[in-house]
């Protein structure tokens, strides 16, 4: 891991990428040991850079290490007698895997209280080591770990009564994984990490048979328990088909149709059915049974659903807000669940139908992870756990809600985040962040990092914009494809609007991964809106990435973001492509960029490429005085281990979550 009290006395000049005479003159930089000294050059001049921020980075890492309680424990997870946990010990990086014993009737001789650990993440000796899947069955627990943040895990099983692994190790596995009975089922990647294949293992006699493949590419496999069954479902991004495991085969529950999602939930004695065969905003559909009428629900944007004995949950998004609601088998509403303004609201784990609550998980910007159990029955809510947080207020802040309007009149929901202390104005500055891909829902959510911003007068905002899933369906079918364009120009729609109001002042936007191409689009559309752009592990070269199906996800992708050989789409996605639209070198405002060599989802050519073309273009490469002087160019590559998410030790993804912060705040004018 890299410190960022960083030892140069001098600067270190930027490094220039060699050019060559090909149609894409940074091609070279997908070999990995053709760049490999490039990026070790490149980490050299950022850690050089940051040594002028140090002193400001140090001061907000110390309020995110006072903000961190000295051990973390992470929310129960309720099997059998006991109750499975993560607890990352007092000044430790990485966590332990536990189990405790809440009440009587488990391990003989064991009493109540009874705390166990199962596996310490810190034993494999890497800095970096982060589970994929964790998954309790009587004798056996089923775990995964990636030792890298390549995203490729390797299976392993722990005996419960021996307290150690069983010989049985796979590698190449990816996120889901279930049991039945004695077996373990799980998904198992390509050289492109897409999961195409569910295999079944006993651990103890590593007999072994591949259950289904997928011999589709824009195809995922997943696997998961729904009451007594196992559910295989297979995604595209605009297609599905699930399987139930029945007599060791799997059978298709509806063939798929192109165009046509659905997925399935097991409901005492029927199948619930989530599709958009018939709404496009998705319906919650069933037969009757000997033990419940038909069942025919369409409200708002249906995104998932529990069944329990007595109960059926939904969460759905209705008028752009996150509503859960508890119903009869029938469909007859018993209580309704919303969030605070500005907050969010969803389901949380719920694995056992039996249960006479189900879990809901509440936050916002300010108010730290809060997991409920909610009476199915009475609505009455029981806090269940809730992220600590040594001295914090969460009433020190407020959150609302303004709307801005697109070009074509699309409303756009921005969370506005301040301290009560800070008031808005021209001249307040802001960070925007935003996202707006795969019809991903983005409510705001904690994090530490926040807090050092907005206790300094930064005020926090999030554009719910076009391509994401806050609002409902329509809001992605109009942000992807042939309407990407949308996104950005929605972001930077939001940004002008908070300042045409009066609201904020100068705005620094911030995202990552399909929030990093927002970020390099609008930094070449409307250079001069911003005091700043931080773009992490930025999806930047579009057009080169989706031509090439031996880059993993560029299949799956290709319903998001456009197939570049067809040529309409090959020259829409040119319109925006970062990679492809430099700014003028006298418009840029600072940039942020990173990237991590172990990325598979972003490959870290891609930032670098664009940061290559940003030098190339610039006389003076993209150095400044400062790293966040207007035209500065600043590339935080991580080489050693580390993922498309950052870091997994918990002080380690402070460090480098407070040279953000502090970048932030200098390109602000904030001390």
């Amino acid at each position: 891991m890299h410190s960022f009290i960083v030892a140069y006395s001098q600067s270190v000049p930027s490094p220039i990428a060699p050019r060559e005479a090909l149609p894409d003159p940074y091609a070279w930089m997908r070999d990995a040991d053709r760049v490999a000294a490039h990026l070790e050059a490149e980490r050299m001049a950022y850690d050089a850079g940051m040594a002028a921020l140090a002193p400001l980075a140090q001061e907000v890492l110390a309020e995110l290490v006072a903000r961190t309680p000295d051990a973390e424990r992470s929310v129960r997870r309720d099997h059998g007698p006991y109750a499975y946990y993560t607890l990352t010990p007092s000044g430790r990086e990485l966590s332990e895997l536990r189990r405790i014993l809440p009440r009587a009737g488990g391990l003989p001789g064991h009493a109540p209280g009874h705390d166990e650990l199962l596996v310490d993440l810190a034993s494999f000796g890497s800095p970096y080591a982060a589970t994929g899947l964790e998954e309790p069955g009587e004798q056996i627990f089923a775990y995964s770990i990636d030792l890298t943040g390549a995203e490729r895990y390797t299976l392993r099983f722990r005996d419960f009564a021996a307290g150690t692994d069983l010989p049985l190790v796979i590698d190449d596995t990816y996120y889901s994984g279930a049991w039945l009975g004695d077996d373990f089922y799980f998904t198992v990647i390509d050289d492109l990490n897409r999961p195409h294949e569910v295999h079944r293992v006993n651990p103890r006699t590593g007999a072994r048979a591949v259950i289904l493949t997928e011999p589709d590419q824009r195809f995922e496999l997943t696997v998961r328990r729904s009451g007594d069954h196992l559910v295989i479902a297979s995604h595209s991004r605009t297609t599905s088909e699930c399987w139930v495991m029945a007599d060791g085969v799997a059978q298709s529950l509806r063939p798929r149709v192109d165009g046509v999602e659905y997925d399935v939930e097991w409901d005492r004695d029927r199948w619930l059915t989530l599709s958009n065969a018939e709404e496009v905003e998705f319906a919650l559909t069933a037969p009757a049974s000997a033990s419940a009428p038909a069942l025919d629900i369409r409200a708002g944007r249906l995104h998932d659903v529990v069944a329990f004995d007595d109960a059926i949950v939904t969460y759905a998004r209705v008028d752009g807000q996150a509503c859960v609601r508890i119903l009869e088998r029938d469909g007859t509403r018993r209580h309704e669940l919303h969030p605070e303004p500005g907050g969010a609201i969803r389901l949380g784990r719920n694995e056992d139908p039996h249960a006479d609550f189900v879990i809901v998980v509440t936050e916002s910007f300010t108010s730290p992870t809060q997991w409920w159990e909610v009476d199915l029955v009475s609505g009455e809510r029981r806090l269940r756990h809730v992220r600590e947080v040594p001295g914090h207020d969460a009433s020190a802040y407020i959150s609302e809600v303004v709307y801005a309007s697109a070009t074509d009149g699309w409303r756009i929901p921005i969370v506005v985040t301040r301290h009560r202390d800070t008031e808005l104005g021209a001249t307040t500055p802001c960070l925007l962040y935003g996202y707006g891909s795969y019809e991903s829902v983005d409510d705001p959510w904690f994090d530490l990092a926040w807090l050092p911003l907005l206790d300094r007068g930064v005020v926090l905002a999030k554009a719910h914009i076009r391509g994401g899933g806050e609002v409902g369906r329509q809001q992605w079918i109009d942000g992807h494809l042939l309407a990407k364009r949308n996104s950005f120009t929605d972001f930077i729609a939001a940004a002008d609007h908070l300042v045409d109001a009066a609201l904020v002042g100068p705005i620094v936007g911030r995202g990552g991964s399909a929030g990093g191409l927002l970020q390099g689009a609008v930094y070449a559309m409307a250079p001069q809106r911003w005091a700043g752009i931080i773009a992490e592990v930025p999806f930047v070269d579009c057009v080169n990435s989706m031509l090439d199906p031996d880059i993993p996800l560029t299949i799956t992708e290709w319903e998001e973001w456009g197939d570049p050989r067809i040529s309409e789409q090959r020259a829409y996605m040119e319109t925006y492509t970062p990679y492809l639209n430099l700014p003028e070198v006298e418009d840029r405002p600072p940039l942020l960029v990173t990237g991590a060599v172990h990325d598979p989802r972003v490959l870290v050519h891609e930032p670098a490429k664009w940061v290559a073309a940003l030098r190339h273009s610039d006389p003076q490469r993209g150095d400044r005085a400062t790293l966040t002087d207007p035209g500065s160019v600043t590339f935080r590559v991580e080489t050693g281990e580390g993922s498309h998410g950052g870091q997994a030790g918990r002080y380690a993804a402070l460090r480098d979550e407070a040279e953000a912060i502090a970048w932030t705040l200098t390109a602000l004018g904030v001390r």
